[in-house]
């Protein structure tokens, strides 16, 4: 398990628990705080991830669950803790 498995593929939020299980391919299907992803659903393919990260950007500043956002929370800063596999994924 790597710290790139703990982290939303989508918004590159750190979970608790590996959205997609320890083992890497069985997802929890819990949702992202910060941008809604349903893991094994809406992240099951690039494609997918792709879609919601353009929809999320569209205003990156709302979040799923308000109450979690932290203070001083930056975007980028976030984006940029997405797994490799998951960043520069083409258009959906």
């Amino acid at each position: 398990m790597t710290d790139a498995e703990l982290h939303c593929r989508v918004c590159g939020l750190l979970q608790e628990e590996p959205p997609w299980g320890w083992d890497g391919n069985t997802p929890d299907f819990e949702i992202c705080d910060c941008c809604g992803t349903e893991f094994g659903y809406e992240d099951a393919t690039s494609v997918g991830v792709a879609r919601k990260r353009r929809a999320w950007l569209a205003d990156p500043g709302v979040w799923f669950r308000p109450e979690a956002k932290p203070a001083g929370w930056e975007p980028a800063e976030q984006l940029s803790h997405v797994p490799a596999a998951f960043r520069d994924l083409p258009e959906a």
